[in-house]
């Protein structure tokens, strides 16, 4: 959600399709672990030579999306890669044959998160490219990460009816409904409870799904790995870079997140660009006589706070009675942050709160938490704050604080104007430290060249972290101008050209090459 301490407004193609208990030793030793590909004769012979038996599934796609063939299988990876013959978890697989008699070999994809399903991924992507050389050269195959999705177990914190009531996923915005202590720990007990044991939690960060791609790719034959993500899937591409580099074919790397900035420094970018995206969004609207933000681009901010503050302790009416209440409306606007296109909505169910009336604003936040009519959430969410728990710094009550005041300082359209006593890290009483670490992806030796996409108006991983990701893995860059969130499926001839030459023949595009959506 927009608020998650962790990068969870880094969902790439997944959320714009919404739009519209082992322990491991200390944290060092356990960084250094997720750090280093298993070395041969440790018993994972077993999992490598899987031949996964494809059998013809029917994906489900977004409304007026046109059908795709499509095939499913599992796979199956070790829970505990250290442990190889302990606990399996299943890895879902969706592959869209090449439509091509000469196919180059399969195309792995990972649509952001982290926590989003690749499956449904893949298959839209198929109807995206339906004409385009990628679909005709490569199988397109996406997998639901491990935690995630159809893959078992699953992460799972919170049931429907909690997610209405607005069960936590983050720290952010602290000062309405901060955690406490015992909700902390009561959290991890609950996610363990559901999600099949304290030793799943402890074994569903980015290392450990960069080991299953490398199980993946030799199960399906493929000597080198390409592979396109989107958002965090562009960390998930850099870790796997990391870990593997010499097992690279090829990575396209789409709404970049920046491989620099440990989580303080990141999430304060992000929530610059979040701002300058709300500022752009109310110059727009300000052309406009009856834009509820006012014909003063400089006040806009102002304004939006002034309409939604009162909502922090008068919910704005909905039609189904749950009523909108201040973190709903300002996720509701984030939503519309994703794309330009997403504006006028936002625009408009911010002229509804002036009438006391939250619908518009509820159905983007519902749209961009996934939820159906009949009050069904995915767990996503869910799995992006559990796997960031493993991903991102753990941060103490102090650092968490901090965090936050920096967070709205940045974003002030953010801000409830509420004072901040103290904001807790969810994951402060996870059973494992983080294994991530940060800087990533640095240094890396025998590295093909790589392409980075990266938008110039992109709010949630912005342009600053697309330049340094490609920067970091001496790769190629291609800028895009425009107001979005990501390019890959877009639907430009100019990005769409660039990624087919690259992936297909292995031709990057010249230094400097820009595209415009």
């Amino acid at each position: 959600m927009p608020y998650s301490k962790k990068p969870a407004l880094v969902m790439g193609a997944a959320a714009l399709t919404l739009l519209l208990g082992a322990c491991v030793a200390g944290p060092a030793e356990a960084a250094q672990a997720g750090r280093q590909p298993a070395s041969p004769g440790t018993g994972l012979g077993r999992f490598s030579g899987q031949k996964p038996a494809f059998t013809p599934c029917d994906p489900q796609l977004p409304p007026g999306v046109p059908a795709v063939k499509a095939e499913c299988a599992r796979l199956k990876v070790p829970l505990d890669y250290r442990d190889p013959k302990g606990r399996q978890a299943e890895i879902a697989l969706l592959r869209v044959p090449a439509r091509g008699k000469d196919p180059i070999g399969s195309l792995v994809l990972n649509p952001g998160g982290p926590g989003f399903p690749g499956t449904g991924h893949a298959a839209l992507a198929a109807a995206v490219w339906a004409t385009s050389p990628l679909t005709e050269r490569f199988d397109l195959v996406g997998f639901d990460p491990r935690g995630v999705g159809a893959s078992k177990p699953a992460l799972d914190c919170y049931t429907d009816a909690e997610r209405d009531r607005g069960a936590k996923l983050s720290s952010i915005p602290a000062g309405l409904d901060d955690w406490t202590k015992q909700e902390t720990r009561r959290l991890l007990e609950q996610c363990a409870e559901r999600s099949g044991g304290k030793q799943v939690l402890a074994h569903v960060g980015t290392r450990d799904v960069a080991r299953d791609m490398d199980v993946l790719r030799q199960a399906l034959g493929e000597e080198k790995l390409s592979f396109a993500g989107s958002s965090y899937g562009t960390r998930l591409g850099a870790v796997y870079a990391e870990m593997f580099p010499k097992k690279v074919r090829a990575l396209v790397l789409d709404g970049a997140m920046d491989p620099l900035k440990g989580t303080h420094e990141r999430r304060v970018q992000q929530a610059t660009g979040m701002q300058h995206s709300f500022e752009r969004m109310a110059a727009s609207c300000a052309t406009k006589q009856d834009c509820p933000l006012g014909t003063d681009p400089g006040r806009a901010t102002k304004v939006f706070q002034k309409l939604l503050r009162p909502l922090i302790d008068n919910p704005a009416r909905t039609s189904d009675g749950r009523g909108l209440r201040f973190e709903q409306a300002v996720e509701g606007v984030t939503a519309a942050m994703y794309s330009k296109a997403m504006w006028p909505a936002a625009i408009a169910g911010i002229a509804e709160l002036k009438a006391g009336k939250g619908e518009t604003l509820l159905k983007l936040r519902d749209s961009y938490h996934g939820r159906t009519a009949g009050g069904v959430y995915p767990d996503s969410l869910e799995a992006t704050m559990t796997i960031n728990c493993l991903d991102e710094e753990r941060h103490t009550p102090k650092e968490e604080t901090a965090m936050n005041r920096a967070w709205f300082k940045a974003a002030p359209f953010s801000d409830p104007g509420r004072p901040i006593k103290e904001a807790r890290d969810g994951c402060e009483y996870w059973p494992v430290k983080p294994t991530l670490g940060y800087p990533y992806a640095t240094g890396i030796k025998g590295l093909p060249d790589t392409l980075t996409v990266s938008v110039t108006g992109d709010a949630a991983t912005p342009h600053e972290g697309g330049i340094n990701l490609a920067k970091t893995l001496g790769g190629s860059l291609l800028t895009v101008e425009g107001e979005q969130h990501g390019a890959l499926l877009a639907g430009n001839a100019c990005v769409n050209e660039a990624v087919a030459a690259y992936l297909i023949d292995l031709k990057s595009p010249a230094e400097g090459a820009r595209c415009k959506l």
